[in-house]
């Protein structure tokens, strides 16, 4: 007589499968344990004595944990408190691995181990790594495994260790029932939830990005300012005072240092237009994404037709985000493409703005080819942006730029 519950998620049954024989039998090297039977196979024992390990198992992590938390939290009004108990999660982590070993050696449970503690906080000094370690969720969450599983460990011994001498004809089953339901219980608690720590890490590489542009874009900004209108007021005031100088003496000379310092004056205010216009241009913020790019599109060395459809306008972030795409790209169609048109077209579709430049040049334009296109992807990858590069050598070069839509009016609502 032969019962078959459901095998487990990671099990494969379908015949022919590595884990089967042409037949559909499972193999005896499978990986995943075959159905429960009244006789006692490999999977079985391999159950059994996972079930009576449950007990040490689960008083050793039940005593850490409550110790763990005992102290910590009992002297985490000293110094010393928060640290042990930092220390302490990342011992609990320790644990949470011997458990997915045992389960994966003994259960036949497939499970991936998870990240490590997020690196950005390395290396920083004490407190974010303090931070960083009191926040670690897989280490919560195998600390909770460790504390629950003391009840669950004593009831798994106790009826295994019965069922080895009183209900040895269907001690397969129940042991196949208690194991089934350790395997969701190491699953659900110790398996690593992907999406959740793949999207902390993803957060905190582009939080990265964001503070190393930032920090890019403030020393552009000061080294414009000395090397460009700094450098040329200095030599206007000098200019200036050495006119004030021949004042009486040289009139005419005078007059002519003047001419040359208004002219001096006039360049300086273009610089710093300039500037101004690189920081966050007036005609984005008046007249929004429209006005502005045909006045980039403008100045581009190459014909460029300008479409832009859009009912509203976004946030101001992503608004800029997007002008300053596009006139990067402009500037690489200028310098690079050797073309002789462009295009460039924005418009909404449900809560993305998207744009795409075209251009029938050359083409071989790369994200790692040097013309800054990895800095705008990883500009757009930090608010949750796509950027994707299509260009074939010979050309055409098509750039696709995708950005969260939030509407400007709605934003500005929930702020007040």
């Amino acid at each position: 007589m032969t019962m078959s519950p459901p095998p487990p998620d990671d099990a494969p049954s379908r015949p022919g499968s590595p884990d089967h024989d042409p037949s559909g039998h499972p193999r005896h090297d499978a990986a995943a344990p075959p159905p429960a039977r009244f006789a006692f196979d490999r999977w079985t024992w391999k159950e059994i004595a996972y079930l009576l390990a449950n007990l040490p198992a689960a008083i050793a992590g039940f005593v850490y944990a409550v110790f763990l938390v005992g102290v910590g939290v009992g002297l985490s009004v000293t110094v010393i408190g928060l640290p042990l108990l930092a220390l302490g999660l990342q011992g609990a982590r320790l644990l949470g691995r011997a458990e997915r070993g045992r389960a994966r050696g003994m259960l036949g449970v497939r499970i991936e181990e998870p990240s490590p503690m997020a690196r950005s906080h390395r290396g920083r000094g004490f407190l974010p790594w303090l931070w960083s370690g009191l926040k670690d969720p897989v280490g919560w969450r195998a600390l909770l495994y460790s504390f629950i599983r003391l009840p669950w460990g004593v009831a798994t011994f106790t009826v295994t260790l019965a069922g080895l001498f009183v209900l040895w004809p269907v001690l397969p089953f129940v042991a196949r029932g208690l194991a089934n339901a350790d395997r969701a219980m190491v699953r659900g608690m110790l398996s690593p939830s992907d999406e959740l720590e793949n999207r902390i890490a993803e957060l905190e590489s582009d939080r990265g990005v964001v503070v190393d542009t930032a920090a890019a874009d403030l020393r552009r900004i000061e080294r414009d300012l000395h090397d460009g209108a700094q450098a040329r007021l200095v030599a206007l005031a000098m200019g200036l005072g050495l006119a004030k100088e021949k004042l009486t003496d040289d009139p005419e000379a005078a007059a002519r240092m003047v001419d040359e310092a208004h002219g001096e004056v006039k360049v300086a205010l273009q610089e710093l237009r300039d500037l101004a216009r690189g920081i966050h241009p007036a005609v984005l913020t008046d007249r929004g994404l429209d006005a502005a790019l045909s006045a980039i599109a403008s100045r581009c060395t190459v014909p460029v037709d300008v479409t832009v459809e859009l009912s509203g306008r976004p946030v101001e972030a992503i608004e800029g985000i997007a002008y300053f795409t596009v006139s990067e790209l402009l500037q690489n169609v200028s310098k690079h493409s050797r073309a002789r048109s462009a295009s460039v077209e924005v418009w909404r579709t449900g809560d993305r703005l998207l744009i795409e430049v075209r251009d029938d040049g050359v083409g071989g334009a790369r994200l790692d080819g040097g013309t800054g296109m990895s800095g705008l992807a990883e500009r757009l990858g930090a608010v949750d942006g796509v950027f994707v590069v299509h260009s074939p050598v010979g050309g055409p070069t098509t750039v696709t730029a995708e950005l969260p839509w939030r509407d400007r009016v709605a934003a500005t609502t929930a702020g007040t």
